[in-house]
This record gives structure tokens, sequence and C-alpha cells, in this order.
């Protein structure tokens, strides 16, 4: 059956109107559906709803499969959904597994086994030369799983779309419409792939952030000041990442629709990428992970109670609820994300004579952790109080490379030991916050939602979901403008945030370190002067400001994407 005649003919008069397309199915994929390792996870999940609500069960996510014998906590098989379709795949050869993927909305997911395609590695990467000039000769350590990963889904998608479509043409005689979403380099060589095969897919492409420009910041060069005079492809020859930027640059020139997440890193892809994008899909939130009223209360002065007695336990103090607590998080890019200027910003604190109260300061980051402290558990289970510190009153857990960790040796270098005296006590939680790791035993939303404040100075981030987070929690927060939700905080105030707006954005440049550890210094110096009503005032209009980011509001970018993307691939299929 010739799917490409009757595609033509029925989108022949929308396209010459203007009319917005959409699409019946929604098949997007990412390294991490079902798979909770990173910020994207954050975008996908919390979007999956508002999709869900408005095409229930048309919106179909596709995830890696490695779980393989584990039961996967983010996941639940069901075996009667799209079981026929399901039969098909086993016969074409593709291992799947398909059910319900366990966040709000519950969409539809599908598992696939990518490490059969290995054995074809060399002939697909062959092929994408060809077609593409896409260079894989490079590649190492997890582009060859990535790229796998990326051909299985696009096989998963082209088996899902005709299985569809020829249900649907036979049932009532009509083409549906099909957009197929590919997320970060690591889906690039499925989205070629599907341009190429499944011509009537109309193709999207986003970059959460250029692989090239995270290396650059990455490598301690200055970014933002000489942006406009890099090259992208003689940078990734001298950074050795020239696979991974192939495969992105060579995707955002091909697809329908290329789109990043914010107009930061939309100047990126002009200067590194040569491409323009062609719609900003900003990261919106779903507020449904946001305790109601009573519980929220409730919940908060747990995780207070919970992070003091971790502390007072570690450092052998006995720090009362008028402590103000204050945490950084995100990914453990130790400049990109500001950690540095975080532990820098806590020690000048240290000595600032108008701090008026005790402050206690989390660097919530993973890092290569081993266990938890048994000490330090020990002393939690006995439930009494102690006058000296344990060894090492700087980390909860046990780390595999304490010599050479980076956190642990910014604040042995300034002399930060968390002494009885000093009134700003830092503690490293090296782990992921999932409700069991040994020691807070709360989940990264519940530490949220006990901080007074929370601090995110990054150097390079494209969005920034953790102030988002922080201010859906109520909790004010300081971040800056090279951060993409900080410039987007910035157009909604119509100035530059200040804390009494909820969120403050300082002003960050290539150079401008040392001011901005000054500011935050400051900022919290202030903080801890706020009365109990201004206090009050901060947080209210954090959580104002956080509604305009509600995925009810964003969704609508998405909308643009999709349009584009299917009028591309209507005119393709002329």
């Amino acid at each position: 059956m010739n799917f490409l005649v009757t595609f033509a003919a029925v989108y022949k008069h929308v396209v010459m109107s203007n009319e917005l397309l959409t699409p019946d199915y929604i098949l997007e994929s990412s390294w991490e559906v079902c798979n909770k390792v990173g910020g994207i996870y954050t975008v996908l999940s919390s979007r999956a709803k508002t999709l869900q609500d408005r095409f229930p069960d048309k919106i179909i996510f596709i995830g890696p499969d490695f779980w393989k014998e584990k039961e996967c906590p983010y996941f639940r098989e069901e075996k009667t959904a799209l079981s026929v379709w399901q039969q098909t795949a086993s016969e074409q050869g593709l291992t799947v597994r398909v059910g319900r993927w366990l966040i709000p909305g519950e969409p539809i997911a599908v598992l696939v086994d990518f490490i059969p395609f290995f054995e074809k590695k060399n002939e697909i990467y062959t092929w994408m030369w060809d077609n593409f000039g896409v260079d894989s000769l490079h590649a190492y350590g997890d582009y060859d799983e990535a790229s796998m990963f990326s051909y299985a889904a696009a096989k998963v998608v082209e088996s899902l779309y005709n299985h569809i479509t020829a249900a649907v043409l036979e049932e009532d005689g009509k083409t549906p419409h099909f957009v197929y979403h590919a997320n970060e380099w690591m889906c690039g060589l499925g989205a070629l792939y599907i341009n190429h095969h499944v011509p009537s897919i109309g193709t999207i492409f986003t970059t959460h952030a250029t692989s090239i420009g995270r290396s650059i910041a990455g490598n301690q060069k200055p970014l933002y000041d000489y942006l406009f005079a890099y090259n992208g492809d003689q940078m990734a020859g001298e950074l050795n990442m020239q696979s991974k930027h192939s495969i992105e640059k060579q995707t955002a020139h091909h697809v329908d629709c290329f789109t990043t997440v914010s107009d930061i890193t939309a100047n990126e892809c002009v200067e590194l990428l040569d491409k323009p994008v062609d719609v900003v899909l900003p990261n919106g939130f779903d507020n449904s992970f946001v305790p109601k009223a009573q519980v929220f209360g409730r919940k908060r002065k747990l995780a207070r109670r919970k992070m003091l007695q971790v502390a007072n336990a570690l450092l052998g103090e006995n720090l009362g609820d008028d402590t103000i607590i204050v945490s950084t998080s995100g990914r453990y890019e130790f400049r990109n994300k500001g950690i540095d200027v975080f532990v820098e910003a806590m020690n000048r604190l240290l000595r600032d004579r108008n701090l008026k109260k005790q402050v206690l300061a989390f660097i919530v980051v993973p890092g290569w952790v081993g266990e938890p402290r048994q000490d330090l558990r020990e002393r939690l289970k006995s439930g009494l109080s102690y006058d000296t510190p344990l060894e090492v009153p700087q980390v909860t857990h046990w780390l595999h490379n304490m010599g050479h960790d980076n956190v642990l040796n910014m604040m042995k270098f300034y002399d930060m030991h968390n002494r009885h005296e000093d009134k700003v006590k830092v503690i490293f939680l090296p782990c992921y916050l999932d409700g069991d790791d040994g020691i807070l035993n709360l989940t990264y939303y519940d530490v949220v939602l006990g901080n007074d404040l929370c601090i995110y100075p990054s150097y390079y981030e494209p969005w920034g979901y953790t102030p988002l987070e922080a201010i859906a929690f109520k909790v004010p927060c300081i971040t800056t403008d090279l951060a993409g939700f900080g410039l987007w905080a910035n157009k909604e105030f119509g100035h530059a945030g200040q804390l009494e707006d909820g969120v403050e954005v300082i002003h960050r440049t290539d150079y401008n370190y040392s001011e901005v550890a000054d500011n935050i210094k400051d900022c919290v110096s202030s903080f801890s002067a706020f009365t109990q009503k201004q206090v009050d005032t901060c947080r209210k209009h954090a959580e104002a400001l956080s509604k305009k980011a509600l995925w009810s509001e964003f969704i609508k970018y998405y909308y643009q994407a999709y349009d584009i993307a299917l009028r591309k691939a209507a005119e393709r299929c002329k």
C-alpha cells in the first residue's frame, strides 16, 4: 500500500491554508524515557500529562530497555497494550516491552533492546556517512551505545507507523498524521533514518544543550564573549568531540523542525551548528508534583527536621529551626553548574558580619558515591544529641574518590571544616535522592521543599529546571542570566530579577566569577535579615512566577513545532 499518495492528498488543501496542522500520533524518543538520569527526564515526564490529556494514548514514548531481568521502577509492563503490534514487532526482530511510564498521565511507553544492533554497527555508520556525512570514525565512550539505541528506536517508529497506518486506513480510510520527536544527539541517528525511510513522518529534533557548547564551557574556555568567533567543526576537533558534534549538526540540518529550549542556546546553534532553530521550546513544569495546602506544610516541616537531624548528627551541633537552609543541586559539572562559585560564596559568607542567622548549606550533586556513612547512620539511629563532629564532617556518604573530589578539595583548600564557631556549615550530599539513600531518605522534591533559599549560579545552563522546580515549591532562588530560565524570568519581570520578586537573577559573564560570588553572599546575608512578612511575600512571588511556566502555558510552542514538521513532510511527499 502506498501511504505517501494518500498522505499527500489528505494534506493538499490544509497545507495551502493557515490552519495549524495537528498530529494524530506523536512518537517521541529519549535516552531518559523510563530512565531517570538527568534533566531531560524531568522535561519529558512533566510534559507527558499535558500531551496525554490532549492526545490520549496517541503519544508514545520510546526508551532503552537495559533493565533485562530487573524491574524498572518507572515502568509497568502491559501485555495488552499495542498487543497486535507487539507480535508484529517480534516477527520483525524487534525485542520490545510495552506498558506505562509511571508518571502523571501514565502514557504508553515502549522499551526496546538495542544490543542486537551492535552487530550491524559498521553497516549503520557507513550508511550514515554515505547519506548524511555523519562522522563516526572518532566515536568513543557512550557514542556507540546511544547510536544503537537511536537506530533501534527508529526501527520501532517505522514499525509502529506502518502498523497503525494500515489499521486506521482499513477502519476509516484516512491516513493518520505522525510526528517523530528525537531528543538530544543520542537520538539523532534515528531521526535521520526516519527522514530518509519514512518521509511522511514529520521529524523534530531538540538539542537541550549543544554538545560542543557544553564542552567548550566545561573545558574552562570562555564561551560567550567568543561565541561569534568559534567554528563548531574546528572546536569539535580540538576537544575530541567530532562524532557527537557531527551527528548533532547533521540532524539539525536535515530534520523537518529543529528546536532548542532557550534563546541563549538558540544563539549557540547558529554559531556552533550553523543552523538557526525553527522554534524555541521552553521547558515547563507540571505542578501536580507540588503537595496541596496542609500536606505541603507538613511535608516541609518533616523535610526541615530531617535535614537538621542529619546535619546535627554529622556536625555534633544543635542547629535549630531558625537556621536558614540553602542548597544547590544538579549534574556534577563543577564549573558549568556553578558549584565552584557556590562554595566560594559560602566561604565568603563565613566572614560576613551582616549575617543574622546560622546557615546550613547543602550541595546536592550526585558524585562517585560509595556507601552511606555507617558512623552517621548509627548516630541518627540512636536519636541522641552529640557535641563533637564526626571525622570529615563535610560529607554524608563516602566517595570512591575522596582525595580527588572537586567539592571536597575546594572546601579543604579554603579550610572549610564546619567548625563549631562557623555560622555557615556546608554539607556535600553526593547521591541521587530517590528516598532510599541510606542517610536522608527523602526524595529530591522533598529536599527542595525543606529549603529556605536555593542557589543555582550556573555558567552554562541552556534552560535550568532546578530554579523552576524550586519556585514551584514556593522556595525563592538565585540564578544567573546565563541560564535560559534566568533570562526568561527577567523578561517576565521586565527587569533584572530581585530576591523580593522570588528569583534573584545575577548578571554573569565569562570573567566575573568573583563578583557573582560576592552577589550571592550579599543576597543570602540580606535574606537572613528578612522579616517573616518579607519571606512570605518572597515565597508568594516565587510561586506566582512558577505558574507562568506551567506546561499549559508553554505547550503551544510544541504545537507550532508539530505544525512545521507536518508541513515539511507534506511538501516532501507531494
